[in-house]
C-alpha cells in the first residue's frame, strides 16, 4: 500500500427491473446482498411515457423493459424493506419524472424516512428524448417548466437529491460524435440552469446550490482514449460555463460530477461474449483517470443485445466493477495522465471544437430552439448514418461481425432462448386487473395520513383538478403532484391532466433531412439495389416503390428505423415515416392510405409478440395480406420463428448490420409478394424463370 489513502470506490449500480414491482423489489434486494452499492430504477415504458397499463399504447409494453409503477401502491411494493433513507436511488425517468419522484418522497415519509436525506437521482434531461429516446409526452416549453420546478424544489426540499442528469448517454446511441455528444449536452445544461435562474424561485445568492446537484449521466465507447479524453473536456467546460455564464465561485460546486454507463451501442449479437471485453475496456476509460473519474458506474450485461439479462448476467458486470475496485491499486495513485502531452492536446482540440458548436447553438436560440428547429435531430441521424456507412465498407472494424467472423461454437449461447430473461405474458393481464381494483377500491381520502378531513386531504378528482388549475398558473407543480400522489391518483391520470393543460409533441424525426451517407457509384452495393428499386418499380407500373416505416407501440428508440428510412430513400424508395409511438390500427391505415408495398416494423421493447400479428390481421382484414411485413429488432430466435409462422416475411436482428443488403432484401420480398421473378442485377433475371409461389 502507498502512503496516499485509497480513494473511495465509485457508486456501483446495475439497471434493473422488469416484470412487477415485487419480481423487482426480489431483484434490488438480492443486488444489494451482492454488494451494489446504490439502486438503478428501469421503468417500463407506459410509465416512462405516462399511460396506466390498460391503455391501449401499453400493450404489449408492461413490464418488459421495466418495472411498471402505476401509483403509489406499486412504488411502496417496489421499496419494500428497502430503507429509502440510507438508499442511493437513482430512476431513470424524464417526461414523468416529477410523478416519479413524488411517489418516491412519500413512500419514503410513509417509511418515517426524513425527506432531507434522500439521496438519488432522477434522470429528467427531456432533450435527449426528443433526440433518441423517445419517451417525450409535452412540449419543450411545458417539458422544461416541469424540470424547472423540480430542480427548486429538491435545492428547497430535498438538498442531497440530483434532481437532473444531463443524459449524453443516449446521443452517443444515436450516433454522436464525441464533439456533438458534449455540446449537445451542454447546452441542454444551459438551458435548465437559464430557465431556473429565470425563474426566479431560487434566490441568486444560493444558485451554487443549483448548480452543484446538476450531474450528467454520459456514456463510454470502446475508443478508450478518446472516451477519457472526452471526459477531461467536458469537466474543463462545464466549470467555464459555470464559472463565466453563472458566476459560481465556489470550485466544490462547480465540479462535473457524472455517471455512467458504458456503450450498449457497440454490444453486439454476433459472437456476444465479445461483449465482456469491450465492457471492460470502456469501464477504464471512466475510471483510470482520477481527474474524470465517475461518481456511479452502471454496467450492461454481456448478452444484452440478444435480451433481458438474467441476474447471473447481471452479476457477473457487478463483478467486473469489484475485481477492478478492490483488487487493483486502482484508487491508490493521483491520476497517472496528468501531464501526457498526447491526452492534453486530443482535449484541448475537442474543448476548442465544442465551444464552437455550443456558440453556434446558442445564436439558434438555444437547445430547446435547436430541437425544434430539427437541427440536432437532423445532425444525429447524418452522424449516425455515416457510422454505420463505416462498418459496412469495414473502415470501423467490429471484431465478430464485419471482421473474423469464423468463431467456434459459443457455449453461453448453445441455448439461446435461455440465454436471456423472458417476461411472462400473463404479466400484463395481472398488472392491468391490478390497476382497475387500485381505482375501484382507492379510498379517495380515507387511506390518507390523518385519516382524513376531505377539505385538508382531497380526493382523486380534486387533485387532479388542482393540478391542472396549477398548470395553467406559473405556480410551481411539485407541491400539487405530491397531492396527487397521496390521494392515490395514477400514472395516466397523472399525465392525462397536464396533456389537458400542455398538450403533446411529436419531435422531428431527421430523415428528410439527413444527407446521402452511401454513394451509388457504378459497381457498389448501393448501386446494384438502386437499379434493383428502379426495375422492380417499372415491372409494377408504380412509379416508385413505397415503403412505410413503423414504430407500434411504445418503443421510442428509433435509431435503427430512422437508418433503414434514410438508406432505403437513397436507394430510391419513397418513405413514409411518421415518427414513434403508433397504433397497430394507425400503421396499417396508412399503409392502405399510402398504398405501400412494404410495411417495416421496427421494436426493440420485446413487444413484437403482441404487436406485429396484430399488424398482419388488420391488413388482411383490409384486403392487403399480400402486402409484405418485415420486422426489425432485439427478436428471439424463436420468436422470430413464430413471427415467420404468422405471415412475417423477414426477420432482421443486430446482426444484420448492412443496411444496404437489408434494404436489398427488401426489394426481393416485394418481388416475391408481386410473383415477379428473382431479380439478380450481375446477371439480370437469375436462370431460373420460375415465378415463385
Amino acid at each position: 500500500m502507498t502512503e496516499r489513502q485509497k480513494d473511495r470506490p465509485w457508486l456501483m449500480r446495475t439497471y434493473a427491473g422488469h416484470s412487477t414491482a415485487e419480481a423487482s423489489n426480489e431483484l434490488y434486494r438480492r443486488n444489494l446482498a451482492k454488494g451494489q452499492t446504490g439502486l438503478s430504477v428501469a421503468f417500463d415504458l407506459p410509465t416512462q411515457t405516462g399511460y396506466d397499463p390498460d391503455h391501449i399504447l401499453a400493450r404489449g409494453e408492461v413490464g418488459r423493459v421495466g418495472v411498471p409503477v402505476s401509483h403509489l401502491g406499486d412504488m411502496r411494493r417496489l421499496f419494500q424493506d428497502i430503507p429509502l433513507e440510507q438508499m442511493n436511488t437513482s430512476m431513470t425517468i424524464n417526461a414523468t419524472a416529477m410523478w416519479l419522484l413524488a411517489l418516491y418522497q412519500v413512500a419514503a415519509e410513509e417509511q418515517g424516512a426524513d425527506i432531507a436525506q434522500l439521496q438519488g437521482t432522477t434522470q429528467n434531461d427531456i432533450v435527449k428524448e426528443y433526440l433518441s429516446r423517445g419517451t417525450h409526452v409535452f412540449p419543450p416549453g411545458p417539458s422544461l417548466r416541469l424540470t424547472t420546478d423540480m430542480i427548486a424544489y429538491t435545492v428547497n426540499h430535498i438538498p442531497k437529491w440530483n434532481p437532473i442528469n444531463i443524459c449524453s448517454y443516449h446521443l452517443q446511441e444515436a450516433g454522436a460524435t464525441p464533439v456533438q455528444e458534449i455540446s449537445y449536452a451542454m447546452s441542454t445544461a444551459i438551458a435548465v440552469l437559464d430557465s431556473v435562474r429565470d425563474s426566479g424561485q431560487v434566490p441568486e445568492e444560493r444558485f451554487g446550490e443549483v448548480v452543484a446537484r446538476i450531474s450528467f449521466f454520459v456514456n463510454a465507447g470502446v475508443r478508450f482514449i478518446e472516451e477519457m479524453c472526452k471526459m477531461r473536456a467536458f469537466s474543463r467546460i462545464w466549470d467555464k460555463v459555470t464559472h463565466e455564464r453563472y458566476g459560481i465561485e465556489n470550485a466544490k460546486q462547480r465540479r462535473f460530477r457524472y455517471g455512467v454507463q458504458v456503450n450498449s451501442l457497440g454490444l453486439t449479437e454476433a459472437q456476444p461474449e465479445n461483449n465482456v471485453q469491450r465492457i471492460v475496456l470502456e469501464m477504464l476509460a471512466v475510471t483510470l483517470s482520477k481527474d474524470a473519474r465517475a461518481r456511479a458506474v452502471q454496467l450492461p450485461a454481456w448478452n444484452e443485445a440478444l435480451g433481458l439479462p438474467r441476474p447471473w448476467d447481471q452479476q457477473w458486470s457487478l463483478r467486473i466493477q469489484q475485481v477492478l475496485a478492490l483488487e487493483s491499486d486502482l484508487l491508490e495513485y493521483e491520476d497517472i495522465f496528468a501531464g501526457s502531452h498526447v491526452i492534453e492536446a486530443k482535449v484541448d482540440s475537442l474543448v476548442a471544437d465544442c465551444l464552437a458548436e455550443i456558440d453556434r447553438i446558442q445564436e439558434m436560440g438555444g437547445a430547446m430552439a435547436a430541437v425544434e428547429s430539427g437541427y440536432l435531430k437532423s445532425q444525429l441521424v447524418s452522424s449516425h448514418a455515416e457510422r454505420r456507412a463505416r462498418i459496412e465498407a469495414g473502415e470501423d472494424k467490429i471484431v465478430g461481425v464485419n471482421c473474423f467472423q469464423q468463431t467456434e461454437e459459443n457455449p453461453l449461447t448453445a441455448d439461446l432462448d435461455g440465454a436471456i430473461m423472458t417476461v411472462d405474458s400473463a404479466v400484463e393481464a395481472l398488472t392491468v386487473e391490478r390497476i382497475g381494483r387500485w381505482r375501484a377500491e382507492r379510498q379517495e381520502s380515507s387511506d390518507r395520513q390523518g385519516n382524513g378531513d376531505p377539505f385538508v386531504f382531497p380526493t382523486t378528482q380534486q387533485a387532479l383538478e388542482r393540478l391542472k388549475e396549477a398548470a395553467a398558473g406559473t405556480e410551481n407543480l411539485m407541491e400539487a403532484t405530491l397531492e396527487c400522489a397521496r390521494a392515490g391518483v395514477t400514472t395516466g391520470e397523472w399525465s392525462s391532466a397536464l396533456r389537458e393543460v400542455f398538450g403533446e409533441f411529436r419531435a422531428p424525426t431527421g430523415v428528410s433531412s439527413a444527407p446521402v451517407a452511401v454513394t451509388a457509384e457504378p459497381g457498389t452495393p448501393m448501386h446494384e439495389v438502386r437499379e434493383k428499386v428502379s426495375r422492380t418499380a417499372d415491372e409494377l407500373g408504380s412509379g416508385r416503390l413505397r415503403l412505410l416505416v413503423g414504430k407500434p407501440g411504445l418503443d421510442g428508440h428509433s435509431n435503427g428505423a430512422e437508418q433503414i428510412a434514410v438508406r432505403a430513400r437513397d436507394a430510391g424508395f419513397e418513405v413514409v415515416y411518421q415518427g414513434i409511438r403508433l397504433t397497430p390500427e394507425e400503421i396499417s391505415s396508412a399503409a392502405l392510405a399510402e398504398d405501400v408495398h412494404c410495411v417495416g416494423l421496427s421494436i426493440l421493447s420485446g413487444s413484437h409478440s403482441a404487436l406485429v400479428p396484430d399488424v398482419l390481421e388488420r391488413l388482411r382484414l383490409a384486403g392487403a395480406g399480400d402486402i409484405p411485413v418485415i420486422v426489425g429488432g432485439i427478436i428471439p430466435n424463436a420468436d422470430a420463428v413464430t413471427l415467420k409462422a404468422a405471415g412475417v416475411a423477414a426477420v432482421f436482428t443486430p446482426k444484420d448490420f448492412g443496411i444496404t443488403e437489408i434494404i436489398g432484401r427488401i426489394v426481393d420480398e416485394i418481388r416475391k409478394a408481386n410473383k415477379l421473378a428473382p431479380l439478380d442485377m450481375n446477371n439480370e433475371f437469375v436462370a431460373s424463370t420460375e415465378v415463385p409461389a
